[in-house]
């Protein structure tokens, strides 16, 4: 954990909330702390760009529980990692809010050393993420660099065609389409075939996430 970071604890129970401020404070980690859900959104709203971090709050809070600020968290575009305490009986709550897109529940009580490796956790997953999205964001560029003819010699290529095939399917010759291989490899800045095959796949899979 790294002050790079925030973690933003939402509990009504002010004891709670400054015992896992600070518990969390000492390990290094930067906090805001909230007593209501409709805080921590009225602040992130207002924030220019998110910080590295989580967000661990209740799953019963007065006003907006848990599970509604998970939704109002997803209509916002906010994807920090969630993290939800839970008290006894409350395992239902927790599978629906896991469900939703949690990352991990906490049952009261919890060890202070279980609180920070679920912190932990969820703090790899945001680095996680943001490193993949990154890498998503650069291919994206690199293949907005490639023609349209470009992108149809890199469609089957990756398929597995050779390039007599691929030739034959765009009524080009063989050495056209040998020419135009070479120009996507270099732009994509792909080392081999597989490593373009691998880029293809993480634009696939970039397309589909931007579409859910």
């Amino acid at each position: 954990m790294t002050k790079q970071t925030t973690v933003f604890i939402v509990d009504d129970d002010k004891a709670v909330r400054d015992s896992l401020a600070w518990l969390v404070e000492s390990a290094g980690v930067r906090v805001e702390a909230f007593d209501r859900a409709d805080h921590l959104l009225e602040r992130l709203d207002e924030m220019d760009r998110l910080p590295f971090g989580c967000i661990v709050a209740d799953i019963r809070l007065p006003g907006m529980s848990g599970l509604d600020l998970q939704d109002r968290l997803r209509e916002m575009g906010v994807r920090l990692p969630f993290v939800v305490i839970t008290g006894h009986g409350d395992v239902p709550l927790a599978v629906r809010a896991m469900k939703a897109g949690a990352v991990d529940f906490i049952e009261k009580p919890f060890s202070d050393r279980k609180l920070l490796d679920r912190i932990q956790h969820a703090l790899k997953h945001d680095e996680k993420r943001r490193l993949e999205s990154a890498s998503k964001q650069l291919l994206k560029r690199r293949i907005a660099r490639l023609t349209a003819r470009e992108r149809q010699v890199m469609e089957m290529v990756v398929q597995g065609r050779l390039n007599k095939q691929v030739a034959a399917s765009l009524d080009l010759s063989p050495k056209t389409v040998e020419v135009h291989r070479a120009h996507v490899m270099e732009k994509m800045e792909a080392g081999s075939l597989a490593e373009l095959v691998r880029m293809a796949v993480q634009l696939e899979g970039a397309t589909e996430t931007s579409n859910v």
